[in-house]
């Protein structure tokens, strides 16, 4: 018997109740059999990335299960890259911010969630953290899958498929930051997700 544990980070601003997160854990779930055991774990992260990674890392680090599978969404999959690297473990990004510093230095400040309006302080020294968390190279392509769509209006479709040279790509025509489409990809996610 193997157990798996999915690790679901969501986006900038976004929350465990975004449309992709709820409909992969829905699906991890409908995969989950006796023998091949699957654990969900789809946090709210925090406005520090030191805080959000330092609450994952634990949770991971508790966990029985056998094997890792990380997927994240934008901010999430530049959280994604830095598990994949520290755990060895098979990663999914979805549509992201490869360069995160870099993307979110310029929204510094107090933001708003997006399903909540709920206040939250984006402060100067998380740009840091967020470098501290960098990884500048993938160290085994085979381990991930990069989902990119080239309608993304926040991020550079480009950079994310330079940035996963030999991994499993899936560059989507048009769709946009969030993926609507992403139900019609879904089952490429959870291939992947099986495949040992």
């Amino acid at each position: 018997m193997s157990s798996t544990l999915l690790v679901y980070l969501h986006g900038f601003r976004s929350s465990p109740r975004s449309s992709k997160a709820v409909m992969t854990g829905e699906a991890v779930r409908a995969l989950a059999t006796k023998a091949n055991p699957y654990e969900w774990y789809c946090p709210q992260l925090l406005a520090s990335p030191k805080e959000s990674m330092e609450m994952v890392l634990s949770h991971i680090d508790q966990s029985m299960a056998d094997r890792v599978v990380v997927i994240g969404s934008s901010l999430g999959g530049f959280y994604a890259n830095y598990l994949a690297e520290k755990y060895g473990c098979k990663t999914i990004a979805l549509n992201p911010a490869v360069h995160a510093a870099r993307e979110l230095a310029p929204h510094v400040g107090m933001m708003t969630a997006y399903d909540s309006d709920e206040p939250f302080d984006f402060r100067p020294e998380y740009i840091d953290e967020l470098k501290a968390l960098q990884v500048e190279k993938i160290s085994d392509p085979s381990r991930y899958f990069l989902i990119a769509a080239k309608g993304d209006e926040l991020l550079d479709w480009h950079e994310m498929v330079d940035f996963y040279p030999g991994a499993q790509q899936l560059v989507l025509e048009g769709s946009d930051h969030g993926i609507a489409d992403y139900a019609d990809h879904l089952p490429k996610v959870l291939q992947f997700i099986s495949t040992k």
